[in-house]
């Protein structure tokens, strides 16, 4: 018998009521006795289920509904209409059971006191939630080893490097060993090696306690190595939900082909079979309609001098970019 999933959410849809009003004091006036509003549908229905120890990726552009999902999931909004549980409770009820279970972590948002140390913070949460002193001890010891916080614990917050308070901000987030985690852009503006470091820290925390976790992020490079499934918002509407490794063949339309020529003079009429998008000497490499790729690899093999021939999927992140061009256009 498969497990009860932790997430549950099912035709959730937020809408908001938006003030509009031309530029202009006239028209500043004119608000003041009439105000137009028009409705902006952030979150579009979407329905999908997270299974207990689950690191979940949720990719979209800017503007497709992930922050406004991750608040009603959080308990911060309440959905115009759907249903949504999280850990068996209603997330917009705000219950104090379900508050000790959950933790958001927004890599734009600091929760942490600005003219205090760190550790003071730490101490006003173990008040919060109620720590036992002896497991408040044991998570922070954890914490600290795992995030290499000693140096920083006594150091006022506004004195820290960003991708120092974005680890005492994860380090304050877990202290109450929350079982779920909803992660917004956790690596957001920190440098490549820090960006490495939190990663490997959720790896491991996931992997020590069985967080489930959901976490959106625009660093491809954190998707991948944290992430087995993804699921893809587009406009405020599931796009895609699967294994990451098979998100090239739902919205990819393409295929990369990589030729190496025994010729390299050959290279000039590689061009009529495709795309070219990269070229080095005898290697080309093409991108070619997915629905074409066998048609037009064996007329390559049968017409060009080929030492060597393969055929691949993008890169993930060329894949989410693409995603994310479509949405601008």
């Amino acid at each position: 018998m498969s497990e009860q999933p932790v997430i549950s959410v099912r035709n959730l849809r937020k809408v908001y009521r938006v003030h509009e009003r031309e530029a202009g004091a006239a028209a500043s006036i004119k608000s003041l006795f009439r105000r137009k509003f028009r409705e902006v549908e952030a979150v579009k229905g979407i329905t999908f289920s997270i299974q207990p120890g689950e690191v979940v990726g949720f990719l979209g552009p800017n503007g497709a509904g992930k922050t406004t999902t991750l608040k009603m999931l959080a308990g911060l909004l309440y959905p115009t209409e759907g249903e949504a549980l999280v850990a068996g409770h209603i997330p917009w009820r705000r219950e104090a059971n379900y508050l000790r279970n959950i933790s958001l972590v927004m890599g734009n948002r600091n929760q942490l006191m600005w003219d205090i140390p760190a550790m003071d913070s730490f101490l006003v949460n173990q008040a919060v939630y109620q720590i036992p002193e002896k497991q408040f001890r044991e998570t922070l010891d954890e914490l600290v080893t795992l995030l290499d916080l000693g140096a920083l614990l006594k150091k006022p917050v506004r004195g820290l490097s960003l991708g120092e308070r974005m680890k005492c901000e994860l380090a304050a987030s877990l202290l109450h060993r929350p079982s779920v985690l909803f992660l917004d852009e956790p690596t957001l503006g920190v440098d490549v090696t820090m960006q490495g470091r939190i990663r490997q820290f959720v790896a491991e925390h996931n992997q020590r306690h069985g967080a489930t976790i959901i976490l959106t992020s625009h660093y491809m490079a954190d998707v991948t190595a944290l992430c087995r499934r993804v699921i893809v918002i587009h406009h405020g509407k599931l796009l895609y939900d699967g294994a990451l490794d098979r998100l090239a063949d739902r919205i990819a339309p393409f295929k990369l082909v990589r030729l190496d020529l025994e010729d390299p003079g050959a290279a000039e009429a590689v061009g009529q079979y495709g795309e070219v998008v990269e070229r080095q000497e005898a290697t080309v490499k093409l991108r070619l309609p997915r629905a074409e790729t066998s048609a037009a690899v064996a007329r390559l093999l049968s017409e060009l001098p080929i030492a060597d021939l393969t055929v691949e999927d993008p890169p993930i992140e060329e894949v989410i970019e693409q995603v994310f061009a479509e949405a601008k256009a």
